[in-house]
């Protein structure tokens, strides 16, 4: 008789009987009371814990929590030099981030454009483009977006449906610029040939230029600044605005004039132009003597005719005036002679002390330009300017942030950055003018009759 073995599995009972000796009471399902309660609670890993504890005071006379830990650790200053040897060497292939990227997947990837690991497909015989334009020729139903069948008759009529012109398929590929070969041309083709176009070689003054974009502000404008540094900002605008007084001051000057010229002349004479002062003053005092004489200016005598002596005799004394003026010449030239080498050294001193300093100036002023930009030159009709001084005086400066009041205008700071950075022609603001309606009086014609 053949057992049957139950497939069954048996879990392990706990033993009745704890490690260090104690009654187990665990096998009891029921924990009702206090009593129940207490004795069916699991306290091995308890009784294990302080089984531990005694055997570390058995083996070194106390527990390792009572001992210090100078007792049990200790600090090694001066290291070991054969660790650094022992350690391995950093090297990128350890890093985890590239075993990751290492790790190669024997599925292919997900390609969307052909590469040399694909293979190659047949290459159509007629390209998409080709093919639709020979359908637009034939007048064949060409398919268009979504499955559609465009109509060759109305082929044209969006202008989206069009295809690329060869202008727009050849652009960018034109240099203008570039050299071109020499081609050989038949006879009497020679002047439809186009000349060959050079570029046009000139400096540009913006290329010179070296101005930041945004200039870094002086230290003065700050809401708390150093002393020092506030004076200085303080000092160029008052340089700044006694420049801009004495020009007004010459222009009223050189306007004053104009108009007292302007009125004298009117004065002198009503109906003439204005611009023209004429002499009659000294015309008329010299009438006045001729008449306070009472008589005629005498007649001019003519010089009597020479005789043949008188003209060889003016003759001689011109010969002889011409041959004293020819020898004092010849005798500055021999005494020049002599310093001619001298001469010729002190020149070539001046010439090249001009040239220093015309090289001078001119490193001054591309220097000037290099570091301002065009700032106070004029430009066309107009000057650029150089843009106001932002100073507050003393008793204007803000003790705190909270005070602060903001000034200046950043559209008016870039439209002079870029005005004087030669990015932008110099202008003057065009304000409109109130158109002035003038008052046209007219008398009618009912006031005309007088009755």
């Amino acid at each position: 008789m053949v057992k049957a073995t139950s497939t069954k599995s048996t879990k392990p009972k706990k033993s009745a009987k704890a490690t260090t000796g104690a009654p187990s009471q665990l096998n009891q399902s029921s924990r009702k009371g206090k009593r129940a309660w207490r004795k069916n609670v699991d306290i091995q890993d308890v009784e294990e814990g302080i089984e531990g504890m005694r055997t570390e005071e058995r083996v070194t006379g106390k527990t390792l929590q009572a001992t210090k830990d100078q007792d049990l650790f200790q600090i090694d200053v001066k290291g070991d030099t054969q660790t650094r040897k022992s350690l391995t060497r950093f090297n990128s292939s350890l890093l985890t981030s590239t075993k990751i990227l290492a790790q190669r997947s024997a599925v292919p990837a997900v390609f969307s454009r052909p590469s040399s690991a694909t293979p190659k497909k047949r290459k159509a015989l007629v390209s998409h483009e080709e093919k639709g334009r020979l359908l637009r020729i034939g007048k064949r139903p060409r398919k268009g977006p979504f499955n559609s069948v465009i109509d060759p008759s109305e082929f044209g009529a969006g202008s989206a449906m069009l295809e690329l012109s060869e202008a727009v398929k050849n652009s960018g590929t034109y240099d203008a610029w570039a050299p071109t070969e020499d081609v050989e041309l038949k006879d009497g083709l020679e002047t439809v040939q186009p000349k060959n176009i050079k570029a046009p070689a000139f400096t540009r003054v913006r290329d010179s230029i070296a101005v930041n974009a945004v200039v870094e502000p002086h230290q003065g404008t700050s809401y708390n600044p150093p002393v020092e540094a506030h004076q200085e900002l303080l000092l160029q605008a008052h340089e700044a605005e006694e420049r801009r007084i004495r020009e007004a001051e010459k222009r009223a000057e050189v306007k004053e004039k104009m108009e007292n010229a302007k009125r004298e002349v009117e004065e002198v004479n009503p109906a003439a132009a204005s611009g023209m002062k004429l002499h009659d003053e000294v015309v008329e005092e010299e009438e006045e003597e001729v008449e306070a004489t009472g008589d005629e200016i005498p007649a001019k005598r003519l010089p009597a005719r020479k005789t043949q002596a008188q003209r060889k005799k003016a003759a001689r004394l011109l010969a002889e005036k011409r041959e004293l003026a020819d020898r004092a010449m010849r005798k500055r030239m021999l005494a020049v002679i002599p310093s001619a080498r001298t001469l010729r050294r002190a020149n070539a001193q001046i010439l090249s002390a001009r040239e220093k300093e015309l090289a001078q100036k001119r490193e001054a002023e591309e220097e000037k330009l290099k570091q301002h930009g065009l700032a106070g030159r004029k430009l066309g009709k107009h000057k650029v300017p150089e843009g106001p001084v932002d100073v507050q005086l003393g008793e204007d400066l803000s003790e705190s942030l909270r005070a602060l009041k903001p000034e200046g205008n950043l559209f008016r700071d870039r439209f002079l950055s870029m005005q004087q950075r030669a990015l932008v022609e110099p202008r003057v603001p065009v304000l409109p003018r109130k158109q002035r309606t003038k008052i046209v009086e007219y008398e009618k014609h009912a006031w005309k009759r007088f009755e």
